[in-house]
């Protein structure tokens, strides 16, 4: 079975439920995935999913205190090979930067597959909600996701 994690770090549920989006739409496709805030990761596990879909709220232009150290410590993870997929939420605005850029890096460092370019959730003011039809957005990427995972891990 084809197992994956969305990982998020949120500040006012917004970047949670986009990653309950994905969720929906990677079990949608028969994919078995589980979701965890950043805070509670066991980094020591991450190997044992074959796709790690992390994200969060964009703070001061790049990724909150909290995902950073994340990131920081994801170098002990052994995830080399494995698919990735960065996301973020933030404001629409051209100065707003982006958390999905500095988190698809370090996957791409890392040796991960990016089967899907990043992508951002629009969030209407400073604490939300999101922008309309986000959810179902991200429910179609979950499934985009799946489809690649799939196709990636199954044998020839």
């Amino acid at each position: 079975m084809v197992k994956a994690l969305v990982i998020y770090d949120t500040k006012f549920g917004n970047t949670g439920k986009v990653a309950n989006a994905l969720v929906q739409g990677l079990a949608a496709q028969g994919i078995e995935v589980e979701s965890v805030n950043v805070v509670r990761v066991a980094i020591d596990r991450l190997s044992e999913y074959d796709a790690l879909l992390i994200g969060g709220p964009t703070h001061r232009q790049k990724t909150s205190e909290l995902m950073a150290m994340f990131l920081d410590r994801l170098d002990r993870a052994h995830v080399s090979g494995k698919v990735g997929f960065a996301f973020d939420t933030k404001v629409e605005h051209r100065f707003a930067g982006s958390a999905g850029k500095r988190i698809e890096k370090k996957l791409k460092k890392l040796g991960m597959k990016i089967v899907t370019p990043r992508a951002s959730a629009i969030v209407v003011g400073r604490e939300g909600p999101l922008k309309e039809g986000t959810e179902e957005t991200f429910m179609q990427i979950g499934s985009q996701i799946a489809h690649a995972i799939t196709s990636l891990t199954s044998p020839r």
